[in-house]
C-alpha cells in the first residue's frame, strides 16, 4: 500500500472540492495536523474516519486505499488486488506480533533463571531469597498470561475438521486448553467439534487462490 500515493490522492481530491486542510479536519472532528500527516504519506486515516472522508471527497474506500480513481472496467481487478494486499499486510503484522511474543517469553525466562540463581548465590536461603523468588515467579506468570493473550488475539485458529478460521470467544478457556506450542485443542464455533486447531496468520487463503485462478482463465 503506497502511503505517498494515497496522501497525494487525498490532497488532490480535497483541492478539487476547494476545501482547506483546516475545513476538512473540522468536518471530521480531528486536527489539521492529522490531515497533513495523511497528505504527506505519514499515516492512513483511522478506519472510523475513512467512510466520512470518502463521503466528503466523493470517492469510495477502494479508490482511497488504491490512491486513484478507478474505472469501472478495472474495478474488480483493483478490488482483488487490494484484498490480497490487505491480507498480506495482516499476515505480516500478525507474524511480527507472534515473534515479539516468543522474544518476550524468552527474555522473561532468562530473567527469571538469572535473578533466581543470582539471589541464591548472593543471599543463600532465607526470607529475602524467598521474597525475590516469589516476586520473580509472579512476574513470569503475568508475562506468560500476557503472551497467551497475544497468541489468542493474533491471527486465527483453523479447525482441523471443517477448516473454518476463527478467533475464540473465551480467553480463559482457550488459555487453559490442551496445546502444543500455538496449536490448541478447541471447539470450532462452526461445526461444534473439537480438534487440534492450528494457528494461522490470516483469515482466508482462498482470496489469493481465487484471484490467481480467475487471472489464469
Amino acid at each position: 500500500m503506497d502511503l505517498i500515493k494515497i496522501g497525494e490522492f487525498i490532497a488532490n481530491c480535497r483541492k478539487k472540492k476547494k476545501i482547506t486542510q483546516e475545513q476538512l479536519a473540522e468536518k471530521l472532528y480531528i486536527t489539521d495536523r492529522a490531515v497533513s500527516k495523511w497528505e504527506r504519506g505519514l499515516s492512513l486515516p483511522d478506519a472510523d474516519k475513512m467512510l466520512d472522508l470518502c463521503n466528503i471527497l466523493d470517492i469510495n474506500v477502494n479508490e482511497l486505499l488504491n490512491g486513484e480513481k478507478i474505472d469501472m472496467k478495472d474495478y474488480k481487478k483493483k478490488t482483488d488486488e487490494l484484498l490480497v494486499e490487505l491480507a498480506n499486510q495482516e499476515e505480516l503484522k500478525n507474524k511480527k506480533i507472534i515473534i515479539d511474543m516468543y522474544v518476550l517469553c524468552f527474555i522473561s525466562i532468562v530473567f527469571y533463571i538469572g535473578i533466581t540463581l543470582l539471589a541464591a548465590y548472593t543471599l543463600g536461603e532465607g526470607i529475602l531469597f524467598g521474597i525475590i523468588v516469589a516476586i520473580s515467579t509472579i512476574i513470569l506468570v503475568l508475562v506468560a498470561l500476557y503472551a497467551f493473550k497475544l497468541e489468542i488475539e493474533t491471527g486465527y485458529y483453523e479447525c482441523k475438521n471443517c477448516h473454518h478460521r476463527y478467533v475464540p470467544d473465551s480467553y480463559w478457556k482457550t488459555t487453559f486448553s490442551p496445546h502444543l506450542n500455538t496449536t490448541r485443542y478447541l471447539k470450532c464455533p462452526k461445526c461444534n467439534r473439537r480438534s487440534w486447531s492450528k494457528k494461522v496468520m490470516k483469515k482466508n487463503d482462498k482470496v489469493e487462490s481465487g484471484i490467481v485462478m480467475r487471472n489464469m482463465k
